[in-house]
């Protein structure tokens, strides 16, 4: 029998069993939607495969009764994780009126709801960096006991927003959690091109802040770093840059052909290390998941998405006269 890790970080055999089906939720939500787009029935998709451990990892480390989540638009296992639905998801990916995000204004990947603190993205990269570092200015001067956790691949590790931002809460000790989604590749450019330090993480000390690198396909090293972040921010102490480090097993988008920037065995040999396959058999290799509780689960995300799928395409679109609600002249 395999050693426990998850008991050691106060985690019953039930969390990381919830952690797996919303991991495995978030995956089967996106392959879905391929489907749907290679079928012509929702417009574009923007994947979350192979990121699932380290955005499930995290969100589970935070409270999602106080804490604000500002997402990028990889963020499945994110926002599933602080309450967003199937329904939902499926609802923004055929852009109808019941889209909690935008009510179908927006393409799939901008999310938003207000009831879930998860605060509304905006199509240019990065610019949710600044806006969680105000979001943690305001609760700390208001004195509220909440973080900010905010995500972003590794491309967005070398936008402006992010060093502003970086330094802004460096610099006020700020209730900050940045987290760099690192999966190798910005668009079609890979990490090597895009930094000239070895890991983003390096780049903490700049800004007064500890960094750490951690394997984004485990779910509990993803989870650990986290909460002791949260619990650093909570203390006072300011924040934290965290770089999980997994793999982008599809292509950015499904208007991208990574065919042209990257080799076929290259992915093949990430998806050896896919995080549903391996958190799965470290479940299993220590007993708390057993073949007929995998079936369960798979069978209980499977209906859940085939209802989801079922509701948000026979929903309706928005009326023409809305076109223009929420939009304002400057």
């Amino acid at each position: 029998m395999v050693e426990k890790r998850h008991e050691a970080l106060g985690l019953s055999d039930e969390k990381v069993l919830e952690m797996y089906e919303m991991m495995l939720l978030a995956r089967r939500i996106d392959e879905r939607m391929w489907l749907l787009n290679r079928a012509g029935k929702i417009p574009f998709v923007i994947s979350c495969q192979g990121q699932e451990a380290a955005q499930v990892g995290a969100a589970f480390a935070l409270d999602k009764e106080k804490d604000y989540v500002l997402p990028y638009y990889r963020d499945l296992g994110v926002v599933l994780t602080f309450g967003m639905t199937a329904s939902e998801l499926m609802l923004s990916g055929f852009a109808k009126a019941e889209d909690p995000n935008s009510g179908g204004r927006q393409m799939p990947g901008h999310f938003g709801q207000k009831k879930n603190r998860i605060v509304t993205g905006s199509s240019p990269v990065t610019t949710q960096v600044p806006h969680a570092v105000g979001i943690a200015l305001a609760g700390k001067m208001e004195r509220k006991d909440f973080v900010s956790f905010v995500t972003f691949g590794e491309g967005s590790s070398n936008q402006g927003d992010f060093h502003e931002g970086a330094n802004f809460a460096g610099v006020h000790k700020l209730p900050v959690i940045f987290m760099c989604e690192n999966n190798k590749y910005a668009i079609s450019v890979p990490i090597e091109k895009q930094l000239a330090c070895e890991k983003v993480s390096d780049r903490a000390i700049g800004y007064g802040m500890p960094g750490f690198t951690v394997d984004g396909n485990d779910p509990l090293e993803v989870y650990k770093v986290v909460r002791e972040a949260a619990e650093r921010g909570r203390r006072g102490e300011g924040p934290t840059l965290i770089e999980t480090v997994s793999y982008r097993l599809t292509p950015h988008s499904s208007d991208d052909d990574d065919r042209s920037y990257r080799a076929p065995d290259e992915v093949a040999k990430a998806k050896t290390k896919d995080p549903i396959i391996t958190f799965g058999a470290y479940l299993k290799e220590t007993g708390v998941m057993t073949d007929e509780i995998e079936k369960e689960i798979n069978d209980s995300v499977m209906k859940i998405v085939n209802e989801a799928t079922d509701y948000a395409e026979n929903a309706p679109y928005a009326v023409p006269e809305d076109a223009l609600k929420f939009v304002y002249e400057n």
